[in-house]
């Protein structure tokens, strides 16, 4: 397993290369910067000053270059706007993030996985069937619209929780979370509850259909026919098997959310890095820009070698890389 470990970081620096040089070419493309940081009266020699100040009049491999060398030390450079530098603006945002993605996809799997293992037990019972046709509205909903509908009703029609902000945070060394604190509930639970929607809906349909591939096997047979009691054979024998699925849907869907909860962190102004990226990209800021997605890109290839790794634990059947 330790070379198959190996071998799958090798192939996510490979990633991050070709990301970095996608990401770079494109955002040379977008536009340019200086049009964005120069007041409107500025001279053709001021802009140039600030062009060079920025290092934007070298040719675009050689800009590459100067940000593979400092990024191979953690340096992605310093923001256009503020100076800080862009890798820490970032690490500022990112608890707020990973705060959000992880409540979100903990309460999908809360009441995802009850939901479709109870409509796969009894799929043509009317309850399961409601359940069936709220999945597929929850699935199609726009998160958007979603997140209006929870503010319009939860925020200014009842007047129970806020409408947007995230809450008093405690501080836990670098970490800052709000998940401590009544009043952090109140902001996160409807950013939350939007993001869940739909993640919810995925995790019921994925249980779902697990549960009504496993029931006819003959392991559940054998494990009624040893007078095993229902709960048992459900939690034990059902659960365990269709884990895997719910595995792979739930790890690749945790890593979307941390990636491009962007639309959700806009409607409620949360201050997390998909609002960070935003602000961003409309002011060209290619530092900030090119470090978050290189951060998301490790993320993500980190997330799948750890989805990878749950399999083997779950299942001694898999092995990493293919072999059996």
């Amino acid at each position: 397993m330790l070379s198959t470990i190996i071998r799958r970081l090798l192939q996510t620096v490979v990633v991050v290369l070709v990301m970095s040089a996608l990401v770079f070419a494109g955002l040379y493309l977008v536009g340019d910067p200086v049009s964005m940081l120069a007041s409107p009266e500025a001279t053709d020699a001021e802009r140039e000053l600030i062009r060079q100040s920025l290092g934007l009049n070298l040719p675009l491999w050689h800009q590459y270059f100067i940000f593979l060398s400092k990024a191979a030390h953690l340096d992605f450079g310093n923001s256009f706007l503020t100076g800080e530098p862009a890798m820490r603006l970032i690490l500022d945002r990112m608890p707020a993030t990973l705060e959000l993605a992880t409540v979100a996809m903990l309460l999908s799997l809360l009441i995802g996985v009850p939901l479709g293992i109870y409509a796969g037990l009894k799929p043509e019972s009317v309850s399961a069937r409601s359940i069936m046709t709220g999945s597929v509205l929850g699935f199609s909903l726009p998160n958007f619209w979603v997140g209006l509908m929870l503010i319009m009703v939860f925020a200014v029609m009842l007047g129970w929780l806020p409408a947007g902000g995230r809450g008093p945070v405690e501080s836990f060394g670098p970490i800052q979370l709000s998940v401590f604190s009544l009043e952090g509930w109140r902001n996160l639970i409807l950013p939350a509850a939007t993001i869940a929607t739909a993640k919810c809906a995925l995790i019921i349909r994925v249980t779902r259909a697990a549960t009504r591939e496993c029931l006819p096997l003959d392991y559940i047979k054998f494990a009624r026919a040893k007078g095993l009691t229902e709960r048992r054979v459900l939690g034990l024998h059902l659960l365990k098997n269709i884990l895997i699925p719910i595995i792979t849907i739930g790890g690749l869907e945790y890593g979307q959310v941390f990636a491009f909860a962007v639309v959700t962190e806009t409607v409620f102004s949360w201050p997390g890095m998909g609002k960070l990226l935003i602000d961003s990209i409309i002011t060209l800021d290619r530092p900030v820009v090119v470090a978050y997605l290189m951060l998301t890109v490790v993320f993500l290839a980190l997330l799948n070698l750890a989805v990878d790794i749950a399999y083997t634990i779950l299942d001694p059947r898999v092995r990493l890389g293919g072999g059996s």
